[in-house]
């Protein structure tokens, strides 16, 4: 629908960046998943944590509709909450790192899939210049808005990547630290994970990390080659409800 511009082609960008965020989401999670299988807890499958079923995580909320949410009305890459592993069947430091690195691993997978067709030139140049600026490309097999739409993605795959690899408590990147910690710092760590998200939030909306964030952000889409302008233009072309 986004790339024939079928009916309201605003309401189809939303679409396609929401739901492929979605998927993304699912993919995450399948991916913590998987490795904890594989390092020895069986009892992911017995909870249904490889079936790709958002609704038999552990948190729907914070795995599904916290992260979409903040993506409609933030456009950025909001880390959710991960599946539970039992611990007790990973023998292994590797194996517990692994476990937590492999959900940001494929958001890089997926970053790189979704710029791939910038990387190559395939996207073509959805933008002209004019006297007043720069407008769509309206020409034959343009599809401006489509390339608007991916760009949004992968910069969203970008976010999440950075924000689950932050060393904060409660988040992938916190997890991946954890296991080389003494069980004193352990306790400590645990006892402030419940409250990494609030701490995400202080840095990226209250402090001057926000800035130096975004600005690592785009830095790593425009050796992606997406460009930032294309990024802007397909997030407010999401917000369909905005008329801007």
């Amino acid at each position: 629908m986004t790339w024939t511009g079928f009916g309201n082609v605003r309401v189809d960008v939303f679409l396609f960046v929401v739901s492929g965020w979605l998927v993304s989401l699912c993919l995450h999670e399948y991916a913590h998943a998987l490795i904890g299988y594989f390092s020895g807890d069986h009892s992911v499958a017995e909870r249904g944590y490889l079936k790709l079923n958002p609704l038999k995580y552990t948190s729907p909320l914070l795995s599904i509709v916290l992260p979409v949410v903040v993506v409609i009305l933030g456009g950025i890459g909001l880390p959710g909450g991960a599946v539970w592993i039992d611990h007790r069947h990973i023998r292994s430091k590797v194996k517990e790192s692994l476990i937590s690195a492999a959900g940001p691993l494929t958001n890089v997978v997926l970053a790189l899939l979704c710029a791939f067709p910038f990387l190559i030139g395939v996207a073509g140049e959805p933008f002209v210049a004019t006297a007043s600026g720069y407008v769509f490309n309206t020409g034959p097999g343009a599809h401006a808005e489509f390339w608007s739409a991916l760009a949004a993605l992968a910069f969203l795959q970008v976010t999440a990547t950075i924000l689950n690899l932050l060393p904060i408590p409660g988040l992938d990147g916190g997890s991946i630290l954890t296991p080389w910690m003494s069980p004193a710092y352990q306790r400590a760590w645990n006892l402030f994970a419940p409250y990494g998200f609030i701490l995400l939030f202080l840095l990226l909306w209250q402090t001057r990390i926000g800035d130096y964030f975004y600005t690592a952000v785009f830095w790593i889409t425009d050796k992606l080659g997406v460009s930032e302008v294309l990024i802007q233009v397909g997030l407010q072309l999401m917000r369909f409800w905005s008329g801007s």
